[in-house]
């Protein structure tokens, strides 16, 4: 049978449906697994576990400690910054920080020339200065200055290893200080200065500048509160009006002006680099104290700035070759012994302690005051052994007292030395006789009036004998009054004296200025008194001028600084009238022919008519020379500071070779001007002795005698027969 009839099954594939699967239902595991995924792997068993466990537990302690002390910190800090940052003032209120004022000080043509007390030249800022003394202040002090906060970490790290490795403390020596920290210093971390606290402003600036521990937390405290207040230029400007800058010199201006005569704003680099320089040491390092070291200092800041780029190549190159150098008058060494004596003789609450920025004008010649400086270096250079300590003082003045020209010993260039000018009392010696003659002449005496130059001796109570000598211990018989003060004998001069008086001749002397007690005792006459070479020089002055007295000045007028209108004038000048007219013409006669024919003819230059006076103390402790043109008077002094002899020297010899060698440069150009002086009239014969003499001393006038000696016989009316004799001279004063 056929299975045909059977039915097979198409050859077909099963239907497929078209429905997606349904998503596979997550295991109940997969949570815990993900777990354990993210879970740290199974700690160690065991000791080390153990460990492990305490180690992390430590560390997690001493992190959660610290944050929170950091944050208490940071909290405590930025409080006492805040209350700091409320504390300060303004910015104008800290660009000129001093606690005095100044005084400046102009010549007789308006130039400055001296500068004293805390000099304060107006506020610059960061914008308005050179450039160049900007970026060598950065390089100097502090080359990181716009980048911190002000307090620079690697600096304090940097100088504490400094000091270490240098054997001192961490905080000796090498501060680390930026410009921000500086200027905390120099606002002494905002505590004023207190007069009443009984601290001097030496000892305040001290304490300003300790560096304890405490002390250097809050200065860095202060100027992360002055970096918050104030923008970067703005600290910088107070650190250059404030910081010293030696000369007396308080900021980059003063300075600029004190050494360069110019703006702080148009300094050259080489002159930006030598004021940065200052900063470091600003007394040592001052260009008027040693200008090689100033130099020496401004090079290094000048490499300075080409490392960190502010200067090419090139421009230090320049810089290097050419040294800044002080102005004229800086390298007068602020005036030297003239302004000393203008300060000295001011009011004090203008000058030594003035609060007040002052401006002086004064009489000051800088072109007479050069000469009188090399006049006395020449002589010294050239006549003098270089070993001698012996001093010399030089006045020159007008004759109104106005004086020109200052020079108070051999160091010319100084500040604050010993006057011997002005402060030295020293005996007169011959140059006191003018006095004598002038007060015999204003009596009426005559020029040719005759005495006799013979031994001499006087009986002084509780002294005994005294007999004085001429200094060539020779004895001229009868001479003139004027060959006898052209010659400088003394017994003449003394026996003058006794017969005018004592009184009128210390009247006249102290009417013409000399403030000093004179000697009460006949020995006056030939200078046994002390006075000062100014003093000396103004009584010169008075008989220069026409017998008035002078009070010798330096001062013209005195105003603050930005007024007009002075505050106070001239403090001297030509006073009241000592002696007529007339004498004082007819001494300024006899003084010409010391100088064309005396003691001082070494004295004469250029054919001019000159008149002076030599004078030699006893034991040649002094020797002076004191003369005048028709347009200057001129005082030198000469000797020891100690009163050791002097060797050889008289008043006619180097005293008289420097007043020489210092007038001629004075009248360098100026056309020849007569003395006022007057011939005397021919003498007449007296052939009767004259009256007695009136218990004042004062004698009658005399009108000249050729033949007798009218005053010896005035004197042996008055000491009987004590005038001449035999007796034997003892020493006395006297010159050549």
């Amino acid at each position: 049978m056929s299975d045909s009839s059977k039915r097979k099954r198409p050859l077909v594939a099963d239907k497929r449906t078209s429905a997606k699967p349904k998503a596979k239902a997550p295991s109940k595991a997969a949570p815990a697994k993900r777990r354990r995924a993210r879970q740290k792997p199974p700690r160690r068993g065991g000791i080390l576990g153990f460990f492990s466990a305490i180690a992390r537990w430590i560390l997690r302690l001493i992190w959660t400690i610290t944050w929170r002390i950091t944050a208490v910190v940071a909290l405590v800090l930025a409080l006492a910054v805040g209350y700091i940052y409320t504390t300060l003032p303004p910015l104008e209120a800290l660009l000129d920080g001093r606690a005095r004022g100044s005084v400046t000080m102009l010549d007789r043509e308006g130039d400055v020339f001296a500068w004293r007390g805390d000099q304060f030249g107006g506020v610059i800022s960061a914008e308005s200065v050179s450039p160049h003394l900007k970026n060598a202040v950065i390089a100097t002090e502090d080359k990181r200055f716009y980048k911190h906060f002000g307090v620079s970490p690697r600096g304090i790290a940097s100088a504490v290893r400094i000091n270490l490795s240098e054997g001192r403390g961490p905080l000796q020596g090498h501060g680390g200080s930026t410009i921000t920290q500086q200027v905390a210093k120099l606002l002494c971390l905002g505590e004023p200065f207190d007069p009443s606290a009984g601290q001097t402003e030496k000892e305040y600036e001290s304490s300003c500048r300790r560096s304890s521990l405490s002390r250097k937390a809050k200065e860095a405290l202060f100027s992360m509160a002055m970096e918050a207040k104030y923008s970067k230029n703005d600290i910088l400007s107070i650190y250059l009006n404030r910081a010293y800058m030696g000369g007396g010199a308080f900021g980059a201006e003063a300075a600029a002006q004190r050494f360069f005569g110019k703006s702080a704003a148009t300094v050259s680099a080489a002159e930006g680099a030598m004021l940065a320089g200052l900063l470091t040491a600003p007394t040592t390092l001052s260009p008027t104290n040693n200008l090689d070291r100033s130099q020496d200092r401004a090079a290094t800041v000048i490499r300075l700035m080409e490392d960190q780029g502010f200067l090419s190549k090139a421009e230090a190159a320049e810089a290097q070759a050419n040294p800044a150098v002080l102005s004229e008058a800086a390298e007068a060494e602020a005036g030297g012994y003239f302004a000393d004596w203008v300060m000295s003789s001011g009011p004090e609450f203008f000058t030594r302690n003035t609060t007040e920025d002052v401006i002086i004008k004064t009489t000051l010649d800088q072109r007479i005051q050069r000469a009188a400086e090399d006049g006395l270096k020449w002589v010294f250079d050239n006549k003098v052994k270089d070993t001698s300590k012996a001093q010399a003082a030089i006045v020159v003045m007008s004759a109104d007292g106005a004086v020109r020209a200052m020079v108070g010993g051999r160091k010319t260039k100084v500040a604050g030395a010993f006057n011997r000018a002005t402060q030295a009392m020293r005996q007169t010696g011959s140059a006191f006789k003018p006095f004598v003659y002038a007060a015999a002449l204003d009596l009426g005496y005559s020029p040719n009036d005759t005495i006799d130059d013979s031994p001499y001796c006087l009986n002084i109570p509780g002294s005994g004998q005294w007999c004085p000598k001429n200094y060539t211990k020779n004895f001229k018989g009868t001479v003139s009054l004027t060959n006898a003060l052209k010659d400088s004998l003394n017994i003449p001069a003394v026996k003058i004296s006794e017969s005018v008086g004592r009184e009128i001749v210390s009247k006249v002397a102290t009417q013409f200025g000399i403030k000093s007690d004179l000697a009460a005792g006949p020995a006056l006459a030939l200078g046994a008194s002390e006075s000062t070479l100014l003093e000396m020089t103004g009584a010169y002055a008075g008989i220069l001028n026409g017998g008035s007295s002078v009070m010798p000045y330096g001062l013209i007028d005195l105003r603050l600084m930005g007024d007009n209108e002075a505050l106070m004038g001239t403090g001297g000048g030509i006073g009241e009238r000592v002696i007529q007219e007339d004498a004082a013409r007819q001494l300024v006669y006899m003084m010409e022919k010391v100088i064309s024919e005396g003691t001082g003819q070494r004295a004469q230059f250029e054919g001019r008519q000159l008149a002076g006076k030599t004078g030699t103390t006893s034991a040649n402790k002094d020797a002076w020379f004191v003369g005048f043109s028709a347009d200057y008077v001129t005082g030198v002094w000469m000797g020891y500071d100690d009163n050791t002899p002097l060797t050889g020297v008289t008043g006619g010899g180097l005293p008289t070779e420097i007043w020489r060698e210092t007038m001629s440069r004075v009248h360098a150009g100026l056309p020849l001007t007569d003395l006022p002086m007057s011939q005397p009239a021919p003498s007449t014969i007296v052939s009767e002795p004259q009256p007695q003499p009136q218990p004042t001393g004062r004698a009658p006038a005399a009108s000249g005698n050729s033949g007798g000696t009218i005053i010896d016989q005035v004197l042996r009316d008055i000491f009987g027969n004590s005038s001449g004799g035999s007796a034997t001279p003892s020493p006395g004063a006297g010159d050549r």
